[in-house]
């Protein structure tokens, strides 16, 4: 059973190589640079699509470095704030504070 599955998988795969169709790493996007326009997170090679307040729309953004103002993860498409670099964790030392990147 499992050697027909294989057969047929073959076969297939064959079959659109052969009609010319694009392999799925083709139709993937290159990941946007920074300051680069965005309507998500998931198109940014930083993974922070910040929202720009003056022009109403969004940037790929760096994300935050040491002792910089974070938020601790990407929630929806956009974000106000980045999340941290790797490597840093976003907390708050004091209850008056707000979050910033700390060694972790």
């Amino acid at each position: 059973m499992a050697a027909a599955l294989a057969l047929v998988a073959g076969i297939l795969a064959g079959v659109l190589a052969e009609a010319g169709l694009p392999r799925w790493s083709a139709l993937q996007h290159p990941k946007k640079k920074n300051t680069d326009r965005c309507f998500h997170h998931s198109e940014c090679f930083s993974g922070c699509c910040l929202m720009d307040l003056d022009s109403g729309g969004a940037f790929c953004a760096p994300r935050a470095r040491i002792t910089m103002i974070c938020l601790p993860q990407t929630k929806g498409a956009i974000n106000i704030i980045c999340p941290c670099r790797v490597g840093l964790r976003c907390t708050s030392e004091d209850l008056m504070c707000s979050r910033r990147c700390h060694m972790i």
